[in-house]
């Protein structure tokens, strides 16, 4: 694992990175956390700003690397989309490898269930795993159990939202 003076030295083009599954979160608590991050200062990547005619996955995995921060916004359908957890890869990944800040948000989910990839989630997960190699389905299962395993946020009410932000204002400020 890097060092945290490495980490800390390092300049980041982005303060933020957060991986989520659009259609649950998009435009509601992801849209609260980015405006409330602009207003104070935060750099966020925002997917919305790739050019409609380049590869999603390049600027995807360079915005990770580019980023202080991630946080996962595992919401009931994240398992269900391959490119989420390729992002969940890349961003364990850089945990470990660049000491990156990583936070979970258990966004309608029970982090049991991602852990252990049951329930609703899990069932997301397994069909997704149908169309992916057992290498695959191993190296996802990691990953979640690893993200499953951090103490993260249950989202219950809006209360989640500002703390999140309030910490990581205070951890830039």
């Amino acid at each position: 694992m890097a060092s945290s003076s490495s980490s800390s030295s390092r300049t980041w083009r982005y303060r933020v990175f957060t991986s989520f599954h659009g259609a649950d979160v998009r435009k509601t608590f992801l849209s609260h956390l980015r405006k409330q991050f602009n207003y104070n200062g935060i750099t966020m990547f925002d997917d919305q700003e790739i050019e409609r005619s380049q590869t999603i996955a390049p600027a995807l995995i360079k915005a990770i690397k580019e980023s202080r921060i991630s946080i996962i916004l595992l919401s009931k359908n994240y398992a269900s989309s391959s490119w989420c957890l390729d992002e969940l890869l890349e961003i364990v990944k850089c945990k470990e490898a660049m000491g990156q800040i990583v936070m979970t948000v258990f966004y309608g989910v029970d982090p049991s269930d991602v852990r252990k990839q049951t329930g609703e989630f899990g069932r997301s997960f397994n069909e997704t795993c149908s169309r992916s190699t057992k290498e695959k389905r191993r190296k996802w299962s990691q990953a979640l159990n690893h993200v499953g395993n951090i103490a993260g946020e249950h989202f219950q009410n809006w209360f989640v939202c500002f703390l999140l932000i309030n910490f990581v204002i205070i951890l830039f400020s």
